[in-house]
């Protein structure tokens, strides 16, 4: 798995999923349960994950889409 974006912002992280899962791209979000140590403020980024070999393609797609990746 690569990290594919990182944001504080959850609809953000919503859209792009949705947004991948729709052509076929399975995703994974890591550090949704931050919010336990963080307090729910939202300071600290989630990441979207995808294999290895969708990382080229996912890209494109969320560049497509003026999605900001975080990098």
């Amino acid at each position: 798995m690569k990290e594919l974006m990182r944001s504080t912002d959850p609809t953000a992280i919503a859209f792009a999923t949705t947004l991948l899962e729709g052509e076929g791209i399975a995703t994974f979000q890591m550090d949704v349960h931050m919010s336990i140590l963080e307090g729910g403020i939202g300071i600290l980024p989630r990441r979207v994950m995808v294999a290895d070999r969708d990382l080229f393609r996912a890209r494109a797609i969320l560049r497509d889409n003026d999605i900001d990746t975080g990098f």
